[in-house]
């Protein structure tokens, strides 16, 4: 199979170089036979796509080059595309998308990080980490005294990757986890899972609540001001998924006035968050620059593992685990 990495332009962090690559083949020796070819120009684009028939890439890539301009004529030999994140919604509708041609992300990467990030941020939270923050940059010697995890009430929205290793982490510091999705399916880290229809019947109970679920038409402004207005006095917020999920506006109000106990948000609407922005001078607010579930170290090795998973179970005839359903978004 004749594979095409293209790698954005100037990218430092995250290149998919080949020597990534030949470990990953080392580790997965039963992929020897592919041919790769890579590049982080227009140039290299231009020579390798035509006859590219999986191409491993970033979702603007994507975004710029297939999206827009059309992808059979200028891929008619594509049958995969594998994209470097888990989050799709940039490329939503997927009209563009040929049914005979796959999308897969990289859902499982993540995991590891977002579980400890996630766990990180319910401990700055319980303890008043962004009211400490930013009393530090006033100068101000202010006590407040935290409490620790065991037993307190969290709502994990999404069980997925992101949403489950914040679950699986939460309930091992005794944390009593209730988990929202799509189903009802039990997970081994929740008490109890609810439909996102039931959302509204456990926001009451949420003495902390993480956001990390995709985001599709269905999420698109799921924590609305009504339903921040269902939290619980003192409650606690934290948004690993995207900014479009939850209403900034209506959360920074609860904040400003004490509905809520602070918040840790690694999105916002627009990215970057531009200087000036009311966010930046909300209190209780602690804000990161989407960069949550990332790590340099395992990224692409991980990554890379998943597209061969994938891979292998077409060459057995079985479903690829990572292809997105362009009805769901992800």
């Amino acid at each position: 199979m004749r594979v095409h990495i293209q790698n954005p332009e100037n990218e430092t962090l995250f290149p998919v170089t080949p020597a990534q690559w030949a470990a990953a083949v080392k580790r997965n020796p039963d992929m020897a036979g592919l041919r790769p070819s890579f590049a982080a120009d227009e140039a290299g684009f231009q020579a390798a796509i035509g006859e590219a028939e999986l191409l491993v890439t970033w979702v603007r890539i994507v975004h710029q080059r297939l999206a827009h301009e059309g992808l059979k004529p200028l891929a008619p030999k594509l049958r995969t595309i594998f994209c470097t994140s888990a989050g799709l919604d940039r490329l939503a509708p997927f009209d563009w998308l040929p049914e005979d041609v796959a999308l897969l992300n990289n859902r499982g990467a993540h995991s590891v990080k977002a579980g400890e990030f996630g766990l990180m941020a319910l401990l700055m939270l319980a303890n008043h980490l962004p009211a400490f923050a930013q009393a530090q940059q006033r100068g101000e010697w202010a006590p407040r005294f935290g409490s620790v995890l065991a037993g307190r009430r969290l709502i994990v929205v999404g069980l997925g990757s992101l949403g489950g290793a914040v679950a699986t982490r939460a309930a091992q510091f005794g944390m009593r986890v209730t988990g929202v999705r799509n189903t009802d399916r039990p997970h081994e880290a929740c008490e109890r899972v609810v439909t996102q229809d039931a959302l509204d019947s456990v926001l009451p109970d949420a003495e902390f609540l993480v956001l990390a679920c995709p985001l599709t038409p269905a999420t698109r402004g799921l924590l609305d001001r009504r339903r921040v207005g269902l939290l619980p006095q003192g409650a606690k917020l934290v948004n690993i998924a995207r900014g479009p999920v939850w209403d900034q506006d209506a959360v920074a109000d609860a904040l400003e006035a004490g509905r809520l106990g602070g918040a840790l948000t690694d999105v916002a609407v627009p990215e970057p968050l531009p200087p000036g922005h009311r966010l930046w001078s909300v209190p209780g607010l602690f804000i990161t620059p989407h960069m949550s579930v990332d790590d340099p170290e395992t990224y692409n090795d991980d990554s890379l593992d998943i597209l061969f998973a994938n891979l292998r179970a077409a060459r057995e005839g079985k479903p690829m685990a990572n292809r997105i359903d362009p009805q769901a978004g992800y």
